[in-house]
């Protein structure tokens, strides 16, 4: 058998023999740290302007309505931003074409988890597990619907008083869902240090790779 030249080269230095692989692997890029966490800071803002337009406590601690609506208002319009922003980048755009991807296996993680069943294997994984990709899907479907119902809030002359009045409904208590949901979001990111630091960093262990998205080929 005869080889090109230079092939056993290109081989040697991209290939690890498992001994040698490194003990930490690539999971997120910087572009997409950044679209993270400019998201967060924006959906975020959006949370805490909302309870200070809504909780009589919290209003009275704050003061300068006009102030508090005119972030409110800009935030939410701009949470889109970041995500138009990331298609630029080839890793982001790869990460979302997994996201949008529901196998088998995800439908094994769900009933494991219905189960709570945490037996090695019970999991199965790709880079993301079924959870984050439903909260991605009903995130930004969320999103999309308060950007559109707060736009009919925001120019009340788009739309009759009956469509402002539906929208105002939806916008208040999706709001109060997206609210409880992030919460929980945060909390379980809270309870895993190093998917935390995944996000942070852009590198996670690799038995915890193994672990927790057993599908997910690190290398490719």
């Amino acid at each position: 058998m005869t080889s090109t030249p230079g092939s056993a080269g290109r081989t040697a230095a991209t290939t690890h023999p498992p001994s040698e692989r490194p003990a930490r692997v690539r999971r997120f890029s910087r572009a997409e740290r950044w679209v993270h966490r400019a998201t967060a800071l924006l959906m975020l803002m959006c949370v805490a302007t909302a309870a200070a337009l809504y909780v009589p406590q919290i209003a009275e601690l704050v003061g300068r309505r006009h102030l508090v609506v005119t972030v409110h208002e800009w935030s939410g319009i701009l949470i889109p931003v970041p995500f138009l922003l990331g298609l630029a980048s080839r890793a982001f755009r790869k990460d979302l074409r997994r996201l949008n991807r529901f196998g088998p296996h995800d439908r094994t993680w769900l009933r494991a988890v219905r189960r709570r069943d945490r037996s090695p294997g019970a999991r199965p994984a790709g880079k993301f597990n079924a959870g984050q990709k439903l909260y991605a899907a009903w995130i930004a479907g969320a999103v999309l619907v308060m950007i559109g119902t707060g736009l009919l809030m925001w120019f009340t002359h788009l739309a009759p008083l009956v469509w402002r009045t539906s929208a105002t409904f939806v916008h208040d208590w999706l709001a109060l869902t997206i609210g409880i949901v992030l919460f929980g979001h945060i909390a379980m990111a809270l309870a895993d240090p190093e998917a935390r630091r995944g996000m942070r960093t852009g590198s996670v262990e690799r038995p915890w790779a193994r672990s927790e998205h057993s599908l997910w080929d690190p290398d490719d």
